[in-house]
């Protein structure tokens, strides 16, 4: 897969070039990460499963991966998938300066876990948890913003190397979500007390009116 992704770069650039920038897409196997053996459209990843992308530049012989180890539990802690769903996490690693286009910085690393149907495709997981740039061709051009325009370019000169091996991913807060999820529940049960309360309320009031009635009956 990597060496036909990199033919597809080869023949879509206007010159014969020694490297290009664009998006990567890694699969967690084995205790390792993997380029993906198929696109992300046609990729359906099991519950469970941790996919990367990576943007860098790199040649036909390099592959430079997401800097993680496995972070499943780390980033899906706390996130729950009902019936008919899955838990993905999504490791997205925006690259080092080096990487970059003239005027661009990457974004810090991040991690999300993506919450979807079972059948659900890497690019669905993906699109789930964030903002997709495709090129015509379908290829992933951008993610979140980054970068701002191009698609797997031809870049002149060497191969930026990592000063890193790995990297502390921004981690998603699921507290909020399960919050949330308390919050309305709250909305969607009475609150006996108060309904106890009212019911108070309108029993004296109902027994001062008959007694009022009573007495001037007498």
């Amino acid at each position: 897969m990597f060496t036909a992704l990199f033919l597809a770069l080869a023949l879509a650039s206007p010159a014969q070039a020694d490297a290009y920038r664009y998006w990567s897409y890694y699969q967690w196997s084995g205790g390792e990460w993997a380029f993906a053996s198929a696109g992300p459209a046609d990729t359906v990843p099991e519950d469970g499963a941790i996919e990367g992308w990576r943007h860098a530049i790199g040649d036909e012989t390099s592959a430079r991966m997401p800097r993680t180890g496995d972070v499943f539990a780390d980033i899906c802690d706390g996130a729950s998938a009902g019936d008919g769903e899955k838990r993905v996490a999504v490791v997205i690693d925006y690259g080092v300066a080096d990487d970059a286009p003239d005027g661009e910085e990457p974004p810090a690393p991040r991690g999300e876990c993506a919450v979807v149907a079972d059948d659900a495709s890497g690019a669905d997981v993906l699109a789930a948890v964030a903002d997709v740039r495709l090129g015509d061709d379908g290829m992933t051009c951008g993610i979140d913003g980054y970068p701002e325009t191009g698609c797997g370019g031809s870049v002149d000169g060497p191969v930026p190397s990592d000063d890193e091996e790995t990297v502390e991913l921004a981690m998603p807060d699921h507290s909020e979500d399960d919050a949330a999820g308390d919050a309305s529940d709250d909305d969607g049960v009475p609150d006996v007390a108060l309904i106890a309360g009212i019911a108070a309320v309108v029993a004296v009031g109902v027994a001062a009116l008959v007694r009022m009635r009573r007495t001037r009956g007498e």
